[in-house]
């Protein structure tokens, strides 16, 4: 089995998933979040009464900077439990 690099996929699942609540934040502040979300749950058949607030430059950036330091840290793990799991195979 191969090896992952840990800190290779650390930055991988961490630029992933900052970069996919980077374009949620995008999408709010074009105004289309709104619209996607009503659409996702309308999909699921869920009624939920949940309205998308206004864009804010420091929660987006809190957000993103947040989603992918976890990110790192799940990569980083999973990488990790990987190698470890694989190890002598």
């Amino acid at each position: 089995m191969n090896t992952l690099s840990v800190s290779r996929t650390a930055l991988t699942v961490g630029l992933f998933i900052g970069g996919l609540h980077a374009v949620w934040s995008v999408l709010v502040l074009s105004g289309w979040a709104q619209t996607l979300y009503d659409f996702v749950l309308w999909a699921h058949m869920i009624h939920l009464p949940i309205i998308i607030g206004p864009f804010e430059v420091t929660a987006a950036i809190t957000l993103i900077i947040m989603t992918f330091l976890m990110g790192c840290v799940f990569g980083y793990a999973f990488a990790y439990l990987w190698n470890w799991l694989h190890r002598g195979a």
